[in-house]
């Protein structure tokens, strides 16, 4: 790169970082919680957008709790599930960390669906809030997912013992804190019909008002869908003007000259999501060209040890490249993860194994899953294509598909695959089934 150019970018990234100078040091720590089954890794994108507005890095968190699914009767015990007070608990103690690393005595909390859980029960407490300047929960179903006589131990039921006792009350916040919800009309768990938790025509008794919370700043983002309410750019503003009181400079984000990628591997616990680290799991990072093939020696190629880790992968300097990330855990199928660039660095870049094939997945020589784990696919107001075609699973109405897959022939074993959302494309290469190898492109928007 010439050094007029190496200048010219580097005044462009310092602009923002001008604007607010002093800033850091005043920025509240905000720490984030994912949803039902989710891990740190979706916020991500959220991460990059506040530090692209002057936010420290090093006063933002992401957590993964453990075990993320919640059980189905919040008052029995479930292998590899967490009860409501159990979330709440570590909640609790990542709040605590958070202080002490940043010395600061309150923090923000973000939180996407069930993630809004915890943390409307621990500023419930006197003790919490007192640790908590802001709270924003993002299409978290706070008067249920559904409000009926079906599984009523339920933590996401408006009749289950817990969220009786966060709604029981004349308002749904404390006085001294900042509350927001963000909801959407788009939201396939803010339904007034059962059609997408399993009983369609039965009534939920629950409207897309049941996000919002009494005495809080409510705010209505039409179009977006249930994690879109917490992970797009619209929710990325309400979200930072909620917290530092002004609109931020940029909506997008602002690269950095070499991005260092990392993370956790995690795995699955027959068959659920968990959080949990994954010793003896081997990540390979490489660049692709836009043929998909590899350009050169892998970035990266280490083995996890009982922390789960994997990091210092270092992308190249002000190229965007896609990039391909191999994961291997001894007892599930390899997946070779296709990615676009990263335009910042990221130490949430988690990793879990890809679920076995079905049934119908088998049939494939080449088996190829499309994943958008930041939003779901709604149509007409999305373009889904793989190999050019528009996904089997598309579905108009409420978004509600995060996932497609394309069965491909033998023969194609190596040649590139692209995948289209919108305007985020991806390359990645077809790799054979027969080999217990999936290809998994996963959009980052």
């Amino acid at each position: 790169m010439s050094l007029s150019r190496r200048a010219l970018l580097g005044s462009a990234l310092a602009l923002p970082f001008l604007r607010v100078a002093g800033a850091q040091e005043a920025a509240t720590p905000i720490l984030f919680v994912h949803g039902n089954g989710d891990h740190a890794a979706l916020w991500m994108t959220t991460l990059w957008r506040f530090e692209s507005n002057n936010w420290p890095r090093e006063r933002m968190a992401a957590i993964s709790l453990p075990d993320p699914l919640a059980r189905a009767d919040d008052a029995v015990a479930q292998p590899g599930r967490s009860s409501s007070a159990e979330q709440t608990e570590r909640l609790a103690a990542a709040v605590a960390e958070l202080r002490a690393k940043t010395g600061a005595a309150r923090v923000a909390l973000v939180g996407n669906s069930r993630g809004g859980y915890p943390i409307r029960d621990f500023v419930s407490q006197p003790a919490g809030a007192a640790q908590v300047s802001h709270v924003i929960t993002c299409g978290t179903p706070n008067r249920g997912v559904y409000d009926w006589e079906f599984n009523p131990g339920n933590e996401f039921n408006a009749r289950a013992p817990f969220l009786r006792r966060l709604n029981g009350g004349t308002t749904d916040v404390v006085a001294s804190t900042s509350f927001l919800t963000i909801r959407s009309d788009n939201d396939l768990y803010a339904q007034p019909d059962g059609r997408y938790i399993g009983r369609p025509g039965t009534p939920t008794g629950i409207t897309q008002d049941g996000p919002a919370l009494r005495g809080a700043t409510n705010v209505l983002l039409t179009g977006l869908d249930h994690r879109e309410t917490a992970y797009h750019w619209r929710s990325f503003r309400e979200q930072f003007r909620h917290i530092a009181g002004r609109e931020p400079h940029t909506m997008g984000v602002i690269p950095e000259e070499r991005p260092r990628i990392g993370g956790i591997v995690t795995g699955l616990s027959d068959g659920a999501p968990t959080n949990r680290p994954v010793a003896g799991a081997r990540v390979e990072v490489w660049t692709l060209d836009w043929q998909g093939q590899r350009e050169s020696e892998a970035l990266l190629d280490v083995t996890t040890g009982g922390d789960g880790a994997w990091g210092g992968a270092i992308l190249p300097a002000w190229r965007y490249v896609p990039v391909e990330i191999v994961l291997s855990v001894p007892g599930h199928p390899i997946a070779h993860f296709f990615r676009s660039h990263f335009p910042r660095s990221s130490a949430v870049v988690n990793l879990r194994p890809p679920a076995a094939p079905t049934e119908t997945e088998r049939a494939a020589g080449c088996l190829v899953r499309l994943t958008r784990p930041r939003g779901y696919f709604s149509w007409p107001r999305d373009v889904v294509l793989i190999d050019d075609q528009e996904v089997a699973e598309k579905r108009e109405g409420i978004a509600s598909i995060a996932a497609a897959r394309r069965n491909l022939p033998a023969a194609r074993a190596g040649s590139p695959v692209y995948a289209l959302y919108n305007e985020e494309k991806l390359v990645g290469r077809a790799v054979p089934l027969a080999e217990n190898r999936i290809a998994v492109m996963e959009l980052s928007w």
